[in-house]
């Protein structure tokens, strides 16, 4: 039986590192340009009354960049039932932050012995300074059901020059649909 969103949000972090732990490798065609509307699992509820517990992420095929990257757009937090509208700017252009590249975990080391197949790699996407958090952020990213790509499930850790930060939060994507070409953002080093 397929482990649903519902599953995810009533699990102990625990159940949520073993589904991490042994979870699927992502298929990066099928990510290609979609976006996925993002739940934080682990956060305390106050930090969720008080900033936010939705979110979007994207995944974007860079051709010019040989790469399949992405970025965190900021949304109205309308649940996620359905898609949220996103936040906008002064001049309507939608809010985002934590650009990131999807990156093969092969030879790489991860907390508590993971070794999945792909991680979100915050400090190679051009984040301005300001923009710590996400600047160190090295993240694992799983199927939760095999063979599928409309529930993902994440982890966050930091990497801090050769020290690794593994927090207890867990965040889980679903599918919303393709993105549109007008709503791709360029690298904040690029913009």
């Amino acid at each position: 039986m397929a482990t649903t969103l519902d599953d995810l949000i009533a699990m102990s972090n625990e159940e949520r590192h073993a589904i991490v732990a042994r979870g699927s490798p992502l298929d990066l065609e099928a990510l290609a340009d979609t976006s996925y509307t993002g739940v934080d699992l682990s956060m305390p509820a106050l930090f969720h009354r008080l900033l936010w517990r939705s979110f979007r992420k994207t995944f974007h095929r860079d051709r010019a960049r040989g790469c399949l990257r992405g970025w965190n757009v900021k949304v109205e937090q309308t649940g996620w039932d359905a898609p949220p509208a996103p936040k906008r700017d002064g001049r309507g252009k939608p809010l985002t932050f934590g650009h990131y590249e999807v990156r093969s975990a092969a030879g790489q080391r991860f907390p508590r012995g993971w070794s999945g197949g792909h991680y979100l790699d915050y400090r190679v996407a051009g984040n301005r300074f300001l923009d710590f958090p996400a600047r160190a952020g090295f993240c694992p990213l799983v199927s939760v059901n095999p063979g599928q790509s409309d529930l993902l499930l994440g982890w966050e850790v930091f990497r801090l020059g050769s020290l690794l930060v593994p927090l207890g939060d867990f965040w889980a994507l679903t599918r919303e649909g393709p993105l549109a070409t007008e709503d791709v953002v360029p690298r904040p080093d690029h913009a």
